[in-house]
């Protein structure tokens, strides 16, 4: 006599959020290891600059130039380590269950476009023409406000030192998104020399993020029941 014994759920392998680390933290040892006025050179070339891109004829020359492109090569770009220690947290934080829900190529869409809107808004918001607009806050903030969407009530599992000792604990997600906008205020008004992203940049990727999941959320719920095979 043969029993069937049912198949456990595989989990895919969650490759996006991982690469997504790996080329933050590379790109930014790649730069740290520069001489000064390399590294400064290669932030002004590749970073976004603000005061541009308000108009169609302005976004047709970003285009035929090339230069539009800065909106994405800034992501990967960071001013400190803890400009970005502080993304490398949130990203893996957020961005390892969002994978999970929504599939590595979904992320990686969510990621890049978001990150990209979020320095759009700071490029046309900022008053001060070229000014530097660097890092993955942006992004990060789009994955955040596309994980709320979809999990309003979850938890997530964080690692909190208490004393000598690592404790894991289940943190409500609203909660960690509060700590996430009181360290872009800290760095809002305590940030590097290059400058932070801008509040419009956080609050564009945010609602970006939002708009995204509520978009895919069809496509993600189907692919949600496949990987369970309901």
């Amino acid at each position: 006599m043969f029993v069937s014994i049912p198949g456990r759920e595989r989990i895919p392998l969650r490759w996006a959020t991982p690469t997504l680390f790996s080329l933050l933290w590379l790109c930014f040892v790649a730069v740290e290891v520069m001489p000064g006025q390399e590294q400064l050179r290669l932030l002004l070339e590749w970073g976004a600059l603000s005061g541009g891109l308000g108009t169609p004829a302005s976004w047709l020359e970003a285009v035929h130039s090339g230069s539009a492109l800065r909106l994405f090569t800034a992501l990967f770009l960071h001013a400190d380590w803890a400009h970005l220690l502080g993304n490398l947290v949130f990203l893996l934080i957020f961005g390892l269950p969002a994978e999970r829900a929504m599939g590595p190529w979904r992320l990686l869409v969510l990621f890049l476009l978001g990150g990209a809107v979020a320095n759009l808004a700071a490029v046309i918001s900022i008053g001060t023409p070229d000014r530097l607009i660097i890092g993955a806050s942006g992004a990060v903030s789009a994955m955040i406000g596309a994980y709320l969407a979809l999990f309003p009530g979850a938890k997530l599992g964080v690692v909190v030192p208490l004393g000598l000792f690592l404790q894991f604990v289940k943190v409500p997600a609203p909660l960690l998104i509060g700590v996430w906008a009181l360290l872009q205020l800290v760095f809002t008004f305590i940030g590097p020399a290059f400058g932070a992203v801008a509040w419009s940049a956080h609050l564009a990727g945010f609602a970006f993020g939002g708009a995204f999941a509520l978009i895919a959320r069809a496509g993600i719920a189907r692919r949600m029941r496949r990987r369970r095979g309901l």
